[in-house]
Parts: structure tokens; C-alpha cells; sequence
């Protein structure tokens, strides 16, 4: 994946559409695969699926006060990924931020990063990302409650994270972190936070739909780069 536009490169019997955009690499496949031709990465940055079955309409149950958005329904979340790509994932980066990492067999950290969405109803209160920082626990506090939501994300996946929750955690890694690879990107909110940090990103997203939304989103964050710096000069 070497221009900008869609791309299809074979990976063995299947071929998948690679998208290059500025310093953004995004692959439409799972990451098993492409794995393997994934280079090491200096942070790992990613909220896997849990299988919780999130993504099957499951959101609809949950609000009374306002009809909820449908996002669709599918199987994405109906199991979690496997403990061995898991693992090959940890050993293919320096750095590591997991948001569901509670949800896995991971080492024992100093540092979980804790999200708390201020939220009420039956939604949980915080999630938290496992990493492999060496600092204590770090807590950040963005409303996303239903409709009532801190900045201007416009939600079009149901496990969405708000930009600035992920321009947060990508600021914890050490300064001289260049990467970010997202194995599940989802709508690329990874992505658009990187960009935001002046990292490269690598995407990787099985879902058609979310990978052209995360191409969009992406693609628009650096227009508004561009304008920003037309308009200064």
C-alpha cells in the first residue's frame, strides 16, 4: 500500500483494500490476516472486541429517556479475539495500551488508565485500558452518557471512544513514540487521535462500513490540518 486510494493486496486465497492517507496505513481485513506483515510497532493502541455482544443491538435495551441510535447488528463483539493474537499483538509493539484488558490474561501492571464516563443507568461507570507504562494509575473524567456527550464526536459506532479520551492515552506514551497501530480501529478514532499527536497510524478493520467511515474521518481530520495551516500562511 504505497498511494493514496484503494488498494487490494493478496494475502494468500484472500485479497483485502489497503488505503494510504498522509502518515495513515488502513487495512480492510482481520489482523490475523495480516499480522505477519505488520512491522513492529512503538505503541500498541486498541480496545478489542470482549465478547459481550455489544454490537448486536444490544445498545437498544439500555436508554429509556430518548429512543437510542441503532448502529446496526452484527457479530463483531459476539466473542472475544483469540489469547494468542492477543498475545502476538503484545510482542509486535514497545508499548502497549488495551482498553477491555481486563477482559484478557495480562501481566500485572502499575498502570491501568481509567476512564470515567460520568455516566448513569445501567451503562458501566469507567473502562479501563491495561498497559505496560511504567507510572501509576491515571484517571481521566469525559462525560459520555447517552446523548449527553463532552466535545463534538459524532458517534457512528457503538463502542466508540470520544477523540480526546484517545488523544489522552497516545499523550501517556513516551515522547519518543512515532507509531500507533490500532488492530481493531472500528470508525478509525485511533486514528484521527494520532493524527492529532503528529504520530503515523497502521489501522486494521474487518468491517466494510466502519473502514470506510475510518477512511473519511481520517481523511478529514488532515483537510482540517491543511486548512489550518493555509489559512496561517
Amino acid at each position: 500500500c504505497t498511494l493514496h486510494g484503494n488498494t487490494t493486496i493478496k494475502t494468500g486465497r484472500t485479497a483485502m483494500k489497503c488505503e494510504k492517507i498522509g502518515n495513515a496505513v488502513l487495512y480492510n481485513c482481520k489482523i490475523e490476516e495480516i499480522l505477519n506483515k505488520i512491522p513492529f510497532v512503538d505503541a500498541l493502541v486498541t480496545d478489542p472486541p470482549y465478547g459481550i455482544n455489544e454490537s448486536n443491538k444490544q445498545n437498544l435495551s439500555r436508554e429509556n429517556k430518548a429512543k437510542p441510535k441503532d448502529y446496526g447488528c452484527f457479530d463483531w463483539d459476539k466473542e472475544k479475539i483469540n489469547q494468542d493474537t492477543i498475545n502476538s499483538l503484545i510482542l509486535n509493539s514497545k508499548y502497549q495500551i488495551i482498553f477491555g484488558g481486563n477482559y484478557y490474561v495480562l501481566p500485572p501492571t502499575p498502570c491501568w488508565l481509567v476512564w470515567d464516563k460520568q455516566n448513569t443507568g445501567d451503562f458501566a461507570d469507567c473502562e479501563l485500558a491495561w498497559t505496560n507504562l511504567k507510572m501509576a494509575v491515571r484517571r481521566i473524567y469525559w462525560r459520555w452518557n447517552g446523548m449527553i456527550r463532552r466535545g463534538k464526536d459524532v458517534r457512528v459506532h457503538p463502542t466508540q471512544k470520544p477523540v480526546g479520551v484517545m488523544t489522552w492515552c497516545i499523550e501517556k506514551l513516551p515522547k519518543e513514540t512515532q507509531t500507533i497501530f490500532d488492530p481493531f480501529m472500528g470508525s478509525g478514532t485511533t486514528g484521527v487521535a494520532a493524527h492529532k499527536m503528529n504520530k503515523g497510524f497502521i489501522g486494521v478493520e474487518p468491517n466494510e462500513q466502519y473502514f470506510e467511515k475510518a477512511c473519511e474521518r481520517i481523511t478529514e481530520a488532515q483537510r482540517q490540518d491543511d486548512l489550518f495551516y493555509a489559512v496561517g500562511q
